[in-house]
């Protein structure tokens, strides 16, 4: 419809003009001795419209010639950034598709915009370490660090894959050069947790856990686990004296303390250096919390020396546990352990049977006909020894 507007107003525009002409009878002289040119005045009009027209395209068929160097190397950069920006695309694309190699080349032809470069390396990055190509994908670290602005996301990118590499000291140097730029954020604090442990820094493991717990950013079960971890290797470790093992049993916060394996692994502990009431009363606390069979067999294990009072308290108390969970017999088998270690023959006897009969674990049974075995040795009875013997080999092999 437009195109028939402009027709009709160009066919009015001609039949205007040619009426004006018609009826327009000036005349233009031009003089140059001795030659005189009469022209009419319609034609002269025409002449200086054509005359113009030519002039305008001259000069501007000039304007556009001495821009075009200019406009060439314009529509050049413009057909390298957008193929740098499709290569761009097609690495991001190989890579979450899983084909490595793809990505690789792509990042390699998105290099060739200086934008793209330092975002192109980091994908170049990721892509050979997911071939395994140390050597090439640290190539492509290094060349990311010439655009200041990807530090973070460079050294973001080198924990992590030096993480998966298993090289957490050189992920842990990445790591303090992070912090040292004042980055905190939560994926930061992640990465630097899972250096931390690779690298069996259990102290800093604790300090991490404790930050992300703040924030929710580590599921719980995890962060359980961790701190299990950290606490039996600072716990364990042999070098510690008595005052040192205080110290950090007393850092350790109340709640942790009273996990089964916390308190499992810091009751050793204590024995180890003779520390046997304070190993005790841990262990009463943590059941007090939780009940837990490993708990139970801890406190078995740091029984107090025979005919002392600290034996009979156990004893004593192991008694009032039993009331509470009759049929516990790891509870039954410690009873019956503490009963035979202070010459309690018959309730020895009796609690240790108990263990035999309501155990689920071999390992529960083969302890029981153990300690059976030599209640009747020290109570001369050979026979009964023997029977219990065979029943505990015989649960050792099965």
């Amino acid at each position: 419809m437009r195109f028939f507007l402009w027709l009709l107003a160009l066919l009015a525009t001609a039949i205007g003009l040619a009426v004006l002409a018609r009826y327009n009878a000036g005349n233009v002289v031009l003089f140059y001795p001795p030659y005189r040119v009469d022209l009419s005045l319609n034609f002269f009009l025409l002449l200086t419209v054509l005359l113009f027209v030519l002039l305008y395209s001259v000069l501007n068929a000039l304007r556009v010639a001495q821009h075009m160097p200019r406009r060439v190397a314009e529509y050049r950069r413009e057909r390298r950034e957008r193929e740098g920006n499709k290569a761009l695309r097609d690495a991001l694309r190989a890579l979450f598709e899983g084909r490595f190699g793809h990505s690789e080349k792509a990042a390699m032809r998105a290099l060739e915009v200086q934008d793209n470069a330092g975002l192109a390396a980091l994908i170049g990055a990721r892509a050979a370490h997911r071939m395994s190509q140390s050597e090439r994908r640290d190539a492509w670290l290094a060349r990311s660090s010439n655009d200041p602005t990807l530090k973070t996301a460079r050294l973001m990118t080198g924990i992590e894959l030096l993480v998966d590499e298993h090289r957490p000291e050189a992920a842990l140097e990445a790591v303090r050069e992070l912090n040292a730029s004042g980055t905190r954020h939560i994926h930061a604090l992640r990465l630097a947790l899972k250096a931390n442990q690779r690298a069996k820094n259990w102290t800093e493991v604790l300090r991490l856990v404790r930050a992300l717990d703040k924030t929710n950013a580590v599921h719980p079960a995890l962060s359980l686990r961790l701190r299990e971890l950290a606490y039996e290797d600072l716990l364990s470790d042999r070098s510690n004296d008595p005052e040192v093992l205080r110290r950090i049993w007393s850092e350790i916060p109340a709640a942790d303390r009273v996990m089964p394996v916390v308190a499992c692994t810091a009751a050793t502990a204590f024995n180890t250096r003779g520390l046997h009431e304070e190993a005790t009363a841990l262990i009463e606390k943590a059941l007090a919390t939780e009940w837990d069979d490993r708990l139970v067999r801890a406190y078995r294990d740091g029984a107090a020396a025979q005919g002392s009072p600290a034996l009979l308290a156990q004893i004593e108390r192991c008694e009032q546990w039993l009331l509470r969970h009759p049929a516990d017999a790891e509870l039954a088998l410690t009873l019956g352990a503490l009963c035979l270690k202070q010459k309690l023959w018959g309730k020895a006897q009796r609690n240790l049977e108990v263990a035999v009969a309501d155990a689920s674990e071999s390992r529960t049974v083969r302890e029981a006909h153990l300690l059976l075995a030599s209640l009747f040795e020290a109570l001369g009875q050979e026979d009964k020894a023997a029977t219990h013997y065979r029943q505990c080999a015989l649960a050792t092999a099965f």
